[in-house]
């Protein structure tokens, strides 16, 4: 299961966008290989630009994509976000972001962490500088809070797209039962139409046996039984045409409502 194979992706990037731009965090959207639904939202520079521009920073960011789920504190200190998307019990994406401070940054924390990862202090620092701050309460509201809405607004364009392919079903089904009922009619009179003939073969093959004396006798007989089972069959045959007209008007009653 894909969400674009029901849902339209602009919606998700619409929703991500107005988070972003009412939290000041970073979020995008990724499927359950962990390849990008959306375009990132307030990415910093700071976390793309330095952090994982280096080659061990880059490592110990894949490493927290991997691993951490819910609002956690990066390697580099910061905190990100990492929220499941759940359709029918099966995960089918994430929402993952954060970027964002918990309290104002101590400089010479990542000027320490910029050494380690071989990146330009004093850059590493004016980025850091840069970073959104808000409350770590604030922060992990934020991140539940946009959880909650995508997994609801997912969910229903999933039961939305499911339930137009049910109507689909469920209308191709009935214009075949409709055209199978139609049919049945058709063939009900041709057969009507071919047990009236018997019938008269029957009568006419009496009169010939009547003419015919007691050399006839055997064949009236036959003829009898023709005009016998001619007569069942059309009973049979008005029967299924009243059970047919039956199930034609109630389908076509389903095909108007």
């Amino acid at each position: 299961m894909h969400i674009s194979d029901f849902m339209d992706l602009s919606l998700l990037q619409e929703i991500q966008d107005r988070f972003s731009d009412a939290t000041g965090l970073a979020a995008i959207a990724v499927d359950a290989q962990g390849r990008y639904l959306t375009e990132g939202s307030n990415f910093t520079d700071f976390c793309m630009k330095y952090t994982r521009a280096s080659k061990v920073g880059n490592q110990r960011c894949v490493k927290c994509d991997n691993e951490c789920t819910g609002t956690y504190y990066c390697h580099a200190g910061l905190m990100d976000f990492s929220n499941d998307i759940i359709v029918d019990g099966v995960k089918v994406g994430a929402m993952i972001g954060g970027q964002v401070l918990p309290t104002e940054p101590d400089e010479n924390k990542f000027r320490d962490i910029a050494k380690e990862l071989g990146i330009d202090e004093n850059a590493y620092v004016q980025a850091v500088r840069k970073v959104p701050v808000r409350s770590e309460k604030a922060i992990r509201a934020a991140a539940e809070f946009l959880g909650i809405v995508v997994n609801q607004m997912v969910n229903l364009e999933y039961l939305k797209s499911r339930d137009t392919k049910r109507l689909k079903t469920f209308d191709d089904g009935l214009q075949s039962a409709t055209d199978s009922v139609e049919a049945i009619r058709n063939n009900t009179r041709k057969l009507d139409d071919i047990s009236t003939k018997q019938n008269i073969l029957s009568l006419n093959a009496s009169i010939e046996a009547a003419r015919a004396g007691m050399t006839g006798a055997g064949f009236a007989v036959v003829a009898k039984q023709m005009g016998d089972l001619s007569q069942q069959s059309k009973t049979i045959y008005q029967e299924i045409e009243r059970l047919s007209e039956e199930i034609y008007a109630t389908v076509s009653k389903m095909n108007k409502n």
